[in-house]
């Protein structure tokens, strides 16, 4: 008996083609209002951070629904790459997120896969132009930076860091996420003292959040001694953002101390 078409999310990754089909589903889900609310969202607009991009309309939860047969395709590394060069911010934002799962199960030690992971992280920063907002970054940083630097001398952070682009330096901040969920925060610290005085906002939260994350999982007495060092120089985003897993009172005297 004919029971019609299996459903999209329980093909088998045998029977998915290509890049280009996962990118036709993105576009078929695509709508101009929510294109026009993620637009104003991520700064798509003159001056803002994410201006020139082309935003269709399709929501993160929604991508990773179209993404779940896809993940253990193991689609060729050259076409993903080819991919992430689109136009089209839903269709990097896929792209990153499939790279970042694949990253995730070679870091597995019953998966584990050191080529696997290198040649995605090569790939991700010859490509750094195409990651270029803050969700690009934050979806893939940790697994595929952060990831392959667990083992790794950490001098391309500092390069990074170092980098005109803004998207790169936070690239940088945000790949530590996964080093401190793996214990090791000197280089959150380290990374968040080079970007004091920079001029981005975003870099202020990235950082904020990444101090915050290592405080909270690891190293709490190292933030209160970076606190005790920094705060009077660090950008109010930055100083609110780590402080928020800290008592009231501690987050007061913080606060309350002479700007230098």
């Amino acid at each position: 008996m004919d029971h019609g078409p299996e459903p999209a999310g329980h093909r088998r990754a045998a029977d998915l083609s290509t890049i280009d089909e996962l990118l036709r589903e993105i576009d078929e889900a695509a709508d101009p209002k929510i294109a026009e609310t993620l637009a104003r969202y991520f700064q798509v607009k003159p001056g803002g951070y994410g201006e020139g991009d082309l935003i269709i309309g399709v929501k993160l939860s929604t991508l990773r629904v179209l993404l779940k047969p896809y993940l253990r395709a193991d689609l060729p590394l050259p076409a993903v790459e080819e991919a992430l060069a689109s136009p089209i911010h839903e269709h990097r934002l896929a792209i990153l997120c499939l790279l970042a799962d694949r990253a995730a199960r070679a870091l597995k030690p019953r998966t584990a896969n050191a080529a696997e992971l290198a040649a995605i992280y090569e790939l991700y920063l010859r490509n750094t132009q195409y990651i270029d907002n803050w969700d690009l970054v934050d979806c893939s940083a940790p697994q595929v930076v952060g990831g392959q630097l667990l083992e790794l001398p950490r001098d391309p952070l500092y390069k990074l860091i170092a980098s005109s682009n803004l998207w790169e330096r936070r690239i940088a901040l945000v790949a530590t996420y996964q080093l401190i969920r793996a214990g090791e925060t000197d280089d959150t610290f380290a990374l968040a003292a080079l970007v004091l005085d920079d001029q981005e906002d975003l870099i202020h939260k990235a950082s904020g959040w990444m101090l915050r994350e290592a405080g909270k999982h690891t190293a709490p007495d190292e933030l209160l001694a970076f606190l005790d060092t920094h705060a009077p120089r660090m950008p109010r985003t930055m100083l609110r953002y780590s402080l928020e897993r800290l008592p009231a009172a501690t987050r007061k005297h913080y606060l309350s101390l002479p700007r230098g």
